[in-house]
């Protein structure tokens, strides 16, 4: 390929995305604009680590979900500025349109720019909800691969989080969002995987957790499927992550430590989407299988359905795969830094995970 062939593909690409900026585009429009390389199933790919953070490290708040308003932005703004980095906020973060923050175009852009900041170390996303997906198949996944950096969030980022990683091979995090409350335990995580790096590392179970399964029953950790298991983290939102089956975004689940976590969700839906994982193979491929806290899931008041442990239990205990409930990740204060891609051992007994490897690479 010619040096004048690339630079005609750079511009093309840059006309798409300044135009998908400028419009709100129907959904017919994007279809017939969608990038080709976003389609294909995804193979596995060499795993590319992201620079460790440092402090005084400048670090992006940016925002591919919904909505956030000014309040939420500085809440989320003062949270990464207390843990020792500077701040910049991406340019349409306030950006809106419904739900979401702002156009497919604002957000895309946002991205893009960022990925090519050199001066930037890490996309933090500033909230969840809902929208992030619409941005899979725009998003220019060489620029991010010649630009590696520390991508982090949960919920809706989910989708953002696996399509990186299934696209590039870099390592993502699943973990606080800027707005998260930031416990002593999350922010320990926070250091321990994105600044200091260091392996083998092992994660429990946050004490606030314990004390709270005392009157919580969602918090009550149980093991579904008793051993321990090593492979590749793949994982999170439940809802989200089951969306992506059937498109280029899901990474291989072959010989991974598949976790999954949830809010809002009634048993009967959580049914159904574990079962669409199990018949499209995921769980088969899966080594072992590691649950959050599922929040704000109970069951109405005389409603006629499983509950959320039978479920579960109907999905693992009699899986061949160790499998545990109510480990300390999903939409909780005090959470783990989970790294897609990074490699791991699960003990379902001890309901502990124990880092391999860094999931970053440590810098000078």
């Amino acid at each position: 390929m010619t040096d004048d062939t690339i630079d005609l593909k750079r511009r093309r690409v840059g006309a798409m995305i300044t135009a998908l900026a400028a419009t709100t585009l129907a959904p017919a429009t994007l279809r017939a604009n969608t990038l080709t390389n976003a389609h294909g199933r995804s193979a596995r790919r060499k795993t590319i680590k992201p620079p460790a953070l440092k402090r005084g490290d400048l670090v992006a708040l940016f925002n591919p979900s919904g909505f956030a308003d000014d309040a939420l932005i500085q809440r989320a703004t003062g949270n990464l500025e207390k843990l020792g980095f500077r701040v910049m906020q991406s340019a349409h973060i306030r950006a809106s349109r419904g739900n979401t923050a702002g156009t497919i175009g604002q957000r895309l852009t946002d991205l893009h720019t960022l990925f090519g900041n050199r001066e930037v170390r890490a996309l933090w996303s500033a909230r969840g909800g809902s929208g992030t997906a619409q941005l899979l198949s725009y998003i220019d996944y060489g620029l991010i691969a010649r630009n590696p950096k520390i991508v982090i969030g949960y919920s809706d980022l989910t989708s953002l989080l696996l399509a990186i990683y299934a696209k590039t091979g870099l390592v993502t995090f699943h973990g606080p969002v800027g707005s998260s409350g930031f416990t002593p335990f999350t922010v320990a995580h926070v250091e321990a995987v994105l600044v200091e790096g260091r392996p083998p590392y092992v994660m429990t179970t946050a004490p606030e957790h314990t004390k709270r399964a005392a009157a919580e029953p969602n918090f009550v950790q149980r093991m579904l499927h008793s051993g321990s298991a090593e492979g590749t983290l793949i994982g999170g939102n439940l809802s989200v992550l089951s969306s992506l089956v059937g498109t280029p975004f899901l990474p291989d689940a072959q010989q991974s430590l598949l976790f999954l976590e949830e809010i809002g969700e009634a048993p009967y839906r959580v049914e159904r989407m574990l079962t669409q994982l199990a018949q499209s193979g995921v769980l088969d491929n899966a080594s072992a299988a590691m649950l959050g806290v599922f929040v704000k899931g109970d069951l109405a008041p005389g409603e006629e359905s499983l509950t959320l442990t039978q479920t579960l239990d109907d999905h693992f205990a009699a899986r061949p795969i160790p499998s545990a409930y109510g480990l300390s990740f999903g939409h909780i204060a005090s959470q783990w830094v989970l790294p897609i891609g990074a490699r791991a051992r699960f003990d379902a007994n001890a309901k502990s995970l124990t880092l391999l490897e860094s999931a970053v690479t440590l810098r000078g």
